[in-house]
């Protein structure tokens, strides 16, 4: 196998707009208690039974029967084909961190089958060849063509970078490429995506080939929405503009609005196009953006998205918990769009979104031993709802694998004096900064359950080089030290703390970050949470599960405000976990119970009913049978 020399996840290192370049999945390692046996579930359970559920469902099937000339009906849903790319990009990245000679046999079969499936002009979609090729490009506001384009040229690039440059499924993606941009734009036929992808797509596959003419036309895509009239085919039965992000050029959307998945994909785009072609304009819409995202319309937990109708978001403050719709791709495209912002500005409450999305909303989408998946993730569930195998429309199992797996590409960055650390896990990286100077580095910590973290310097160049550590911004009494000594300025929140000089073998950094209990409330205007408060330790939110409350209806219970909290860690529940423990109070029910309604009393009788209380991180639920959760309690 050909060693990654380049990012796997988004390679800024040499995006000339971006302030951060992304260490290598090949110079990162993760070896951990937390997202280690996480990752191996996936890679050993989860990756294998997703190509088992491609099979039995027809989506491998369908490209072989364009390889081998059978006249077999189409399977599926017309966009089934990019569930199959992102799977082969998920199963890249795990080749490119392990080989597996299991694994890349499987994914060399079934790159054999797109690749026959390919149409002489370069064109690849299983379902717009044979019976249904006078169709092709004649809905593009709903049938998702370039949106599974774009998830072959991604697929493609991460194989390319997992196995080398004869890979052949890169070698279909640029092709398909190749015919995409000979067939839109200015000059050609004009037309726009209805979902998101290929924006992105297009700009990665320029930053791998240098190909002007790809980022080029991806610019084209994103510059094509909101135009008037409308390149986007009206359709019967489709969404009104804003659904699509058509309503309005690209540049003047403040906020986010639509399809929660289709928003967080185009912002993603506008990002590429700032980091890449010097879009200044490009990346102050994406900030306004992610401002109406991440500021008035996020859950706690790092979810996208407040209603079922169109997965889109709601108005401002608007986030019901039972019929929260956050989607576990919504949060994912949270954690592409955030990090594009991260690269470009060096601001530490990008990283904050993502740790608090991957920690929380998107690990909350798969189950711990990897197989299992929630599409939709409630804050409030009475029961009945449980993690599927499989769905008809599969794009969030492939979806959180393809992150999953690309992984430490997230940990650290390099800048021109700089080692970036982002997030905290055990392992380590080697990096070479722009100018060649190395650097390597050894984590000791037990993050998220403990906040204790120790960076070993292993080699370092004899001038002097910056460690840059994020100071998490839930954390407001944070220490670090040098060689045991307190180092200056003070550890603010939400911030980097530079470390800055001639590093020797065996210098340690030492971070302190504590992790009480914290109690939170809602802005004032998220009217679903007047009276509750949520339960955080450090970057974990948590939530009480009916399996821990047996004789307790957990929605008719509640916090004190001033209660304690006991914190144990326990190895052998859902994996290990540190769960916490507090004595909460039966909510009051009407004199007459046949009633909905209860006059307040106003003295608050003392005899209340107290009650055991345990609660468990929001990511870990669902994993013990089906019953009820809530993650805002209310408060007495």
């Amino acid at each position: 196998m050909v060693q990654m020399n380049r990012g796997i996840v988004v390679d800024t290192s040499s995006s000339p707009h971006s302030l951060l370049r992304p260490v290598p999945i090949s110079s990162s390692r993760i070896d951990d208690e937390f997202w280690t046996p996480r990752r191996r579930a996936l890679r050993e359970a989860g990756l294998p039974s997703q190509f088992e559920m491609c099979e039995a469902t027809g989506r491998i099937d369908n490209f072989r029967r364009l390889s081998t000339g059978k006249n077999d009906p189409f399977q599926g849903r017309v966009y089934n084909d990019s569930d199959v790319y992102k799977l082969l990009e998920a199963a890249s990245h795990a080749l490119a961190e392990q080989h597996d000679q299991d694994l890349a046999a499987t994914t060399d079969g079934v790159i054999e089958a797109i690749a026959g499936a390919q149409r002489p002009d370069g064109y690849v979609h299983s379902y717009f060849s044979l019976e249904h090729e006078h169709q092709r490009y004649s809905d593009l506001t709903t049938q998702h063509e370039l949106y599974c384009a774009g998830h072959l040229i991604q697929a493609g690039i991460a194989h390319r970078r997992a196995t080398g440059s004869g890979s052949r499924l890169f070698g279909v993606a640029r092709r398909f490429a190749d015919h995409i941009c000979d067939t839109f734009g200015p000059d050609a036929r004009e037309g726009v995506d209805g979902h998101e992808e290929i924006e992105l797509a297009l700009a990665e596959l320029y930053r791998e080939t240098g190909e002007r003419n790809y980022l080029d036309q991806s610019i084209y895509f994103l510059q094509a929405r909101g135009r008037e009239p409308s390149l986007m085919p009206a359709v019967p039965g489709a969404y009104e503009r804003s659904y699509y992000q058509d309503h309005l050029p690209v540049t003047d959307q403040t906020e986010v609005v639509g399809h929660a998945v289709r928003a967080t994909y185009l912002a993603t785009g506008m990002m590429d196009a700032a980091l890449e072609a010097h879009r200044p304009d490009m990346a102050r819409a994406a900030t306004n953006l992610w401002e109406s995202a991440f500021e008035r319309k996020a859950y706690i937990t790092g979810g996208l998205g407040a209603r079922y109708e169109g997965e889109s978001f709601g108005d401002d403050y608007e986030l019901p918990n039972e019929t929260a719709y956050a989607e576990t791709c919504a949060a994912i495209g949270g954690v592409f769009w955030s990090w594009r912002m991260l690269c470009r500005t060096g601001d530490a409450k990008y990283a904050d979104a993502i740790e608090t999305a991957l920690y929380n909303g998107v690990l909350s989408g798969v189950s711990l031993d990897g197989t299992k998946y929630f599409y939709v993730n409630p804050l409030t569930s009475r029961g009945g709802y449980e993690r599927a195998d499989w769905f008809d429309c599969a794009c969030c199992p492939p979806n959180i694998a393809r992150l999953l797996m690309s992984l430490p590409g997230y940990f650290y960055s390099t800048s021109e004096d700089s080692l970036w650390v982002h997030l905290y896990a055990a392992g380590g990286v080697r990096a070479s900064l722009p100018d060649g100077r190395a650097i390597e580095v050894e984590v000791e910590t037990r993050y998220p359950w403990d906040g204790d973290i120790r960076l070993k310097i292993v080699e370092a160049p004899v001038s002097e080089i910056a460690l840059r550590v994020r100071i998490p911004g839930w954390c407001d009494r944070a220490t670090v030290t040098v060689n045991g000594r307190g180092a200056q300025p003070d550890a603010a929140p939400g911030t980097y703390l530079e470390v800055k000089r001639r590093w020797n073998q065996g210098d340690v950094v030492s971070l302190s970050l504590p992790m009480p209990v914290r109690k939170l409330s809602s802005h004032p205007q998220v009217t679903t949470n007047q009276g509750r408060i949520a339960l955080a330790r450090g970057p974990l939110i948590y939530c009480v599960e009916a399996v821990d409350h047996a004789s307790i209806d957990l929605l008719e219970t509640a916090l004190s405000r001033l209660d304690e909290f006991d914190m144990r860690h326990d190895r052998d529940l859902l994996g290990g976990v540190t769960i916490l423990r507090t004595i909460g109070e039966r909510l009051p029910k009407p004199f007459d119970e046949r009633s909905q309604i209860r006059a307040v009393a106003s003295n608050r009788n003392d005899e209340v009913d107290k009650l055991p209380i345990t609660a468990i991180p929001y990511y870990a639920w669902g994993n013990r049978g089906v019953g009820a959760m809530q993650v805002w309690i209310p408060a007495i």
